[in-house]
């Protein structure tokens, strides 16, 4: 009898080549990771009890869900607004079992496991903006998407999940963005060709 490994697998596997694209000098003007070892959980108020699903979030996790376009930050968990009465929780991965969570929302809110059906990736560099400029039609200027801001919106003719987390520790800009892993290695391809005047760094999170 055939045995088969249903062992997770990184959408990217075959796009992933460490290293830089594009031109070197001095450094490259953006990086791009997947990111790894996270659990992602879709949150979903039922009709009429979104007080209640805020409450029950903020009991949990220590953080306020938000309730419009927003990335909120805490410890160990962002919160990002995914939609009226909605949002998806990234947590680590070894925090919370999902029986539990959906336990605690009762039948306030329905939970939905989403990690292995999103690719995360990470954006950052000085030239960062400019690149998503190119794919997305946002107004990513630091007064109009300030650190927490949040977009559902559309690259590459495909929903993606973009918000702008807190700055590196260098003080360099950073963005998050979530697509569907079945578009993941399109949308990955289109930001390094969209990167490629101001070179890519491309990192490897293992």
């Amino acid at each position: 009898m055939d045995e088969f490994d249903w062992s997770a697998m990184s959408p990217l596997r075959h796009a992933l080549v460490p290293g830089t694209f594009g031109p070197t000098t001095p450094e490259p003007g953006v990086c791009l990771s997947e990111r790894t070892g996270h659990r992602l959980l879709q949150i979903m108020a039922r009709r009429g009890r979104w007080a209640e699903t805020a409450a029950v979030a903020n009991r949990l996790y220590g953080v306020e869900p938000p309730a419009r376009a927003a990335a909120n930050f805490g410890k160990d968990i962002t919160l990002v607004w995914s939609g009226i009465d909605q949002y998806l929780a990234l947590l680590r991965a070894d925090h919370w079992p999902v029986d539990a969570i959906r336990s605690a929302f009762g039948n306030a809110a329905s939970v939905s496991e989403q990690t292995a059906g999103r690719c995360l990736v990470q954006l950052s560099g000085p030239h960062v903006r400019a690149v998503l400029a190119k794919v997305s039609s946002l107004d990513l200027h630091p007064d109009a998407f300030p650190i927490g801001a949040a977009a559902a919106t559309s690259i590459d003719h495909t929903v993606v999940n973009l918000w702008r987390e807190r700055n590196a520790a260098d003080g360099s800009t950073v963005f998050y963005m979530l697509m569907f892993t079945s578009f993941a290695e399109s949308i990955w391809h289109l930001i390094l060709m969209a990167a490629a005047e101001y070179g890519c760094g491309i990192v490897i999170d293992r």
